[in-house]
Order: C-alpha cells, then structure tokens, then sequence
C-alpha cells in the first residue's frame, strides 16, 4: 500500500507526503512547520510520525521550512551530497543528512527508492521513483527538458506528479523580465504544458491510475488550460486516466494504492 498527497506545489513552497505500511515520508519541505502540520493534519498524518524528508534540489522554495522541521523533530534528511551541502549553505543549519548517490536505488523502510538527474539549474537537481510491493509512484519536476534518462525511469508508474509549470504563449506575453523568461524556457527551467503531454503520454500504460499535474505557474498557466492541453494530447492517442492538479495553497488529491492487492 502506498498513500500518496501534494500538500503544497508552485513557486511559493513544495512539500510531498508518501505513506506506507511502515514508514511516512516527506519530499521537501518548502512550508512553515506549522503549515506543514497543519495540512498532514488534513489527512490524518501527524508531523512526528514522520521519519524522514527527502530533498530533490536546494531551492528556496523546496527547503524553507527544512531547517526547523530538523530542528523541532529531528527528522533526518535523504539528499546526494552536492545538495546536501548546498542546503547546508543555504540555511547555515547542519541536520543529520542520510546522503544517497544519485542514480543508485536505495531502501528505507518497505520503500525502494531511486533518484535520477534532472535539467534544471541547481546543484545537482533529482527526481525520484518510489516502489513498494510492485506499485511505482514517479516523481518528477523542477526540469526544463526531458531526457531519455527521465522517460525510461519513469515508465511503469501507478501513479505520476509531473511538472506542468507553463503555457509558452502566456510566458511569452507575460510582464516579466525576459531574463525570466529565457530561464524559465530554457532547458535548465520548467516543463510546459505541452512537454507534460508529451511525457505524460510516451509513458502511459495500461496500469497508470492518476497523473498530478504540478508546479503550475500563477502567472503563466491556468490549470484548466494544463487539463486540456494533457487532456487532448492523451485522447488523441485513445489513451485515458485520471488527472488532477496540484495546488499551491492548500492540499491536493490524496491517493491510497493497493489497498484490494
């Protein structure tokens, strides 16, 4: 069984819940603490029950509240060591770090967990694939190209979060400097909506159950238009799931896999 729960997605702060059986994870910790209980609160997961947090790269709004969940918990945190050493920085705060080599499949609890790089410009950015009992969850945003690397580990998921951060044309149209614009399209930035399709759609299968649609821009995406572009793209090629999005401000879908296996 793998439950699974966005609790905050965007610019403003990232923070993922992955419960098993036997462990209750979290991948990064872009909220407050107290936001961060609050919204475990919502799905009946308290913020001590967690045993471990997870960090894909070292950006503000993935490691904001990192330092005193570290602090007040003592919660031990999983990253490669370039990141590892970039969050040290960054928060001048030293937590008790797990360093994991990225690329290498590694186990914590009943959960086997596998990190793969990304495009994006931080350190040494990852997503990260999660498997227990033959269910896969894919984990996979914060990039600004997909690689082969990227499709082939994401294959054979259950369940997938996927950045969708932008519609092109609003980016362009948009009031923002166009250094801002050239990262955020370059491929060190963010996946559009029509990239999420196009992964989204290489990688689908019969046994997919939900997609998330995540990091959606304030500024530059509607989520409807993310829906339909995804949408669109699956039904021309008569494949179906269901999809959500992500939301910044409050918790998401909250998914439980596996339950009747």
């Amino acid at each position: 069984m793998i439950e699974f729960c966005p609790l905050a997605s965007g610019s403003k702060g990232n923070a993922l819940y992955l419960g098993t059986k036997k462990t209750k994870l979290l991948i990064d910790a872009g909220l407050s603490v107290k936001e961060l209980a609050s919204r475990l609160s919502e799905i009946g997961v308290a913020l001590n029950d967690i045993e471990a947090v997870l960090i894909t790269h070292e950006h503000a709004d993935h490691i904001r509240g990192l330092a005193m969940l570290c602090k007040k918990y003592r919660i031990p945190v999983l990253a490669n060591r370039e990141t590892a050493k970039a969050v040290v920085a960054a928060l001048a705060f030293v937590p008790q770090c797990k360093i994991f080599v990225t690329g290498d499949l590694f186990t914590w609890s009943d959960v086997q967990i596998r990190s793969f790089p990304i495009q994006h410009d931080a350190i040494e950015p990852v997503a990260f694939t999660f498997e227990v009992d033959q269910m896969k969850i894919g984990i996979c945003a914060d990039l600004g190209f997909v690689t082969t690397l990227v499709r082939n580990h994401l294959m054979q998921c259950d369940c997938l979060y996927i950045e969708a951060n932008h519609q092109t044309s609003m980016v362009h149209a948009c009031s923002r400097p166009l250094i801002y614009k050239q990262r955020v399209l370059s491929r060190q930035g963010h996946l559009s909506n029509t990239e999420a399709a196009e992964l989204i759609s290489h990688v689908h299968h019969e046994r997919l159950q939900h997609v998330y649609l995540a990091h959606l821009s304030s500024e530059c995406n509607v989520p409807e238009v993310a829906l339909h572009t995804v949408q669109e793209a699956l039904s021309l090629q008569r494949k179906k799931v269901s999809l959500s999005v992500a939301w910044q401000d409050r918790i998401s879908h909250f998914i439980s896999l596996g339950e009747n296996r």
